[in-house]
């Protein structure tokens, strides 16, 4: 039986693929394909590796921030958003404990839900505090708030040294300007003696600058990673230093406080800016050693990771503090910083994917040295990759459905890489490759001679890449790429592909790639190329899709060229 596509039997190892140049042979072919193999697994190592050294950047003057701000809800299902909640007593004073050996001061956003224990805590351990009066579109609660905080400034005012009424009030425009001037108003004289202040990103007090009539001090907040256009690492310090620079000459002879400043650990790329916890520590230390020689008083956001705003701003919006939610510290304010200080355990990830590699491919009968060398590169590969769909499971997983379908990918994309390996470590030891079945095929149980396996599983990822393709063109701004999930089965669909076992694809099939190769551009063009998720998915989108295209243009081509079996039909 003849190929479709190349017109030689379709048994042999050697048939070139659709969309390999026929001149380059068998071994070439096979050599090519170890290489990747190879390099996907060094590029594993160092993956890992890299998690693990140490970097130096500039100490936080005095090891010490000024202040930073503590919200209690780190532990699934606490949510600002459910008024039944309140903080223990102890939480409050376990948290500030361990926040006084990193900061003087701590600002709160609320004085409901058990943060009015905070003045007291505070107290206990030595730390200052700005006072958060939580401002939103009901007027009782907000009667109530400034009622609390005035209450709590009274009588601690040793402690209290300000009160911020609102934050990101305007942004939000749950009230209009004139009436949180209005509670401005009312603190000031409800608590006289303290400062007050509103806070609120930079772009609000410049475009409301009647609101500083109304404080003691304007508050911004300087969030580079969050900007319409986001700022690097490199340059995330100077770009905050310069807004503040910058609101400050609209408000000449005023004090100018920077309420928020922060970078995440963890979640997507947006353009040049890279959440991670080395670039997390580069940013506080470096801004507060920046914004402490210059004189300005800040805050940084925040003290610990707050699982619940994944909900609404992704996994990067869980990620912000020093601390993780279950109060273990990410990084030294002074002194070295790793980005992973389990970074080994992706060296033993990869060790058990070598062995399960090896040994379940020798059963499958893999035995040449080439096809072992294949199965250990595998192994290295998918192990490494596992651990970090692990992590990146943990990090952006916020509902069972979530974990339900992420599960399930990383399990087929296990299977995907060993069935793979297999299949490739045969034929570069000289055995046929059986083309993958279409989709339909699959479905309807008539694979044929077809690889029912591979066909049905490279359906699902396309099918997956697809979907997410949609949600990153439609619904970029807090959407993860999720290249963990899809990086090895990329690659294997794409070396299974070049080594001739493309498979004819069904129509569903030729819909995901064709849309996973439109989408691309889309994607790098809003993203922008600086940013390196973005090119890593253009790169996955493209293993996807240009085998199956390639398999389909070959087989439209091949049909429309060959000649009719109707003489009579042909001269007409």
């Amino acid at each position: 039986m003849a190929s479709p596509w190349t017109g030689e039997p379709s048994g042999r190892a050697d048939a070139p693929p659709p969309f390999c140049p026929n001149r380059m042979g068998p071994f070439l072919r096979r050599t090519v394909v170890l290489v990747v193999a190879v390099a996907g697994a060094a590029a594993a190592v160092g993956y890992w590796w890299l998690r693990g050294q140490p970097v130096l950047f500039r100490d936080a003057p005095e090891g010490r921030l000024q202040c930073v701000s503590y919200s209690p809800y780190r532990l699934p299902g606490e949510t600002p958003h459910d008024r039944s909640f309140r903080v223990r007593p102890e939480r409050v004073d376990e948290d500030l404990a361990r926040l006084a050996t990193e900061t003087h001061c701590v600002r709160t956003y609320s004085v409901q839900q058990g943060l009015d224990l905070v003045p007291e805590a505070a107290q206990r351990h030595g730390l200052k505090v700005w006072l958060g009066v939580w401002i939103g579109r009901d007027a009782r609660e907000n009667e109530r708030e400034l009622a609390i905080a005035a209450d709590l400034a009274r009588r601690y005012p040793d402690t209290v040294a300000a009160i911020i009424v609102g934050n990101e009030v305007l942004l939000r425009r749950e009230q209009p300007p004139e009436r949180l001037a209005g509670y401005l108003r009312e603190m000031r004289r409800a608590a006289p003696g303290v400062p007050v202040t509103y806070a609120d990103v930079w772009e609000f007090w410049i475009r409301h600058p009647e609101l500083a009539a109304e404080v003691d001090f304007v508050t911004v907040h300087m969030l580079p990673y969050w900007e319409d256009v986001p700022i690097p690492i490199d340059r995330a310090v100077g770009h905050a230093l310069a807004m503040h620079d910058h609101v400050k000459a609209k408000f000449p002879g005023r004090e100018v406080a920077i309420g928020e400043a922060g970078w995440p650990s963890a979640g997507r790329h947006r353009r040049g800016a890279v959440p991670s916890a080395v670039n997390q520590a580069r940013f506080v230390r470096e801004f507060a050693a920046a914004a402490s020689a210059r004189g300005i008083r800040y805050n940084v956001i925040e003290a610990f990771d707050q699982p619940w705003k994944r909900a609404q701003e992704g996994a990067m919006g869980g990620y912000w503090g020093l601390f993780d939610s279950a109060g273990r510290s990410k990084f030294p304010l002074k002194g070295p910083v790793v980005e992973d200080r389990r970074w080994v355990q992706g060296f033993a990830a990869m060790g058990a994917g070598v062995l399960a590699f090896f040994t379940i491919g020798r059963v499958r009968g893999v035995r040449g040295p080439g096809g072992a060398a294949l199965l250990v590169a595998a192994g290295i590969a998918t192990g490494g990759a596992l651990l970090a769909q692990w992590r990146y499971m943990v990090e952006s997983n916020r509902d069972a459905l979530e974990w339900l379908a992420t599960g399930a990918f990383a399990v087929a994309g296990v299977a995907a890489a060993l069935a793979a390996a297999i299949a490739l470590g045969r034929w570069v030891q000289g055995e046929a490759l059986r083309p993958l079945a279409a989709w339909q095929s699959v479905r309807a149980g008539k694979a044929g001679e077809g690889d029912a396996l591979l066909g049905g599983l490279r359906a699902l990822f396309l099918f997956g890449a697809a979907v997410l393709a949609l949600l990153l063109v439609f619904d970029p701004r807090y959407r993860d790429f999720a290249l963990p999930l899809h990086a090895v089965p990329a690659v294997a669909f794409a070396l299974l592909a070049f080594a001739g076992a493309a498979g004819e694809p069904d129509v569903e099939e030729r819909v995901a790639a064709a849309w996973l190769a439109l989408s691309a551009p889309i994607v790098i063009a809003v993203e922008r190329p600086d940013n390196l998720h973005a090119l890593a998915w253009t790169a996955v989108a493209a293993a996807y899709a240009v085998p199956v295209l390639s398999v389909w243009l070959r087989s439209r081509r091949t049909s429309t060229s060959a000649p009719s079996a109707n003489p009579t039909a042909a001269r007409s």
